[in-house]
Parts: C-alpha cells; structure tokens; sequence
C-alpha cells in the first residue's frame, strides 16, 4: 500500500459536481493499495498515518499527530500511485490491486482510521475526482508499505 500524506488546512473533493468529503485542518491522503496487499496493511497504513507527528508543537516542532490534534482526514483513492514509469513513456499499472481488492482494502483503510477515531471524509472509489487542497507548510510525506521509499 503506498500513501501520499499532506498536511492542510482544508481540503474538499467533488464528483459530478457535488462535493463527496471535505475538511478542515487535518491530513488528505491519497491511498493506492498493491496486488499483495492485505487487511493487516491496510490497518497498519492506517495505524500510521494516525500517529504521523508531522503537526507542530507548541514549541513549532512537528512533534504532533493527526489523532493529537484532533484534525480529520480526506482519504482519497488514487492507484496511479503505483504508476511504474522507468522504462517507458506510459506507466505501467501491475502492481496496483484489481479493482475488487483495491476497493475493498481502501474501505478497509478507511474503517480502521475511524476505529482510531479520527473523522473521515472520502471521494468515490473508481470515479472522476476533483481534489482541491490547501497545504500547510508545505508538508508531505511519501509512505510504502513495502518501504520501496
């Protein structure tokens, strides 16, 4: 599972013209789930992101974590993330989840940050997302289940 985790002081997805999540301060995460992932890699991105000290402190130290500072997060479903694009023009998807799986693990990610009890907004699996963001800091952070990165 790979994450792109940034920092915001809000952040909104819309479909079709309607917006399906949106968020103050807190994280938005782009999640892509791999052919080999699992429940366990999901709970565990989960359990991750969650505890991230990348919000700062009083002393203006990121010493913070999502579930410190109270803030929500916009978890949106991108498998590009495992686009491979070294030997070619076009990426190449193989090791992106089939779309069964994927849907299910990214629900599944989603329910085990709710179970830490942070709040969760989401864009729709499979569909056409516009994703609007305002990066606090700017701070992201690239997570790899696989620790490829």
């Amino acid at each position: 599972m790979r994450a792109v985790v940034q920092r915001v002081s809000g952040a909104s997805v819309t479909v079709d013209g309607r917006t399906t999540g949106e968020i103050g301060p807190g994280l938005m995460v782009l999640v892509a789930v791999g052919k080999e992932d699992t429940v366990a890699t999901a709970s565990a991105m989960a359990e991750k992101v969650a505890n991230l000290r990348i919000f700062g402190d009083d002393a203006g130290k990121m010493n913070r974590s999502l579930l410190d500072t109270g803030g929500a997060a916009l978890a949106i479903s991108q498998f590009t993330l495992y686009g491979d694009a070294r030997g070619q023009r076009r990426p190449s998807f193989i090791q992106a989840a089939p779309p069964e799986l994927g849907k299910a693990l990214y629900q599944e990610f989603v329910r085990a940050l709710q179970s830490l009890g942070v709040r969760v907004e989401t864009g729709v699996f499979q569909a056409h997302m516009s994703v609007e963001l305002v990066n606090d800091g700017p701070v992201t952070i690239l997570l790899d289940s696989d620790k490829m990165f």
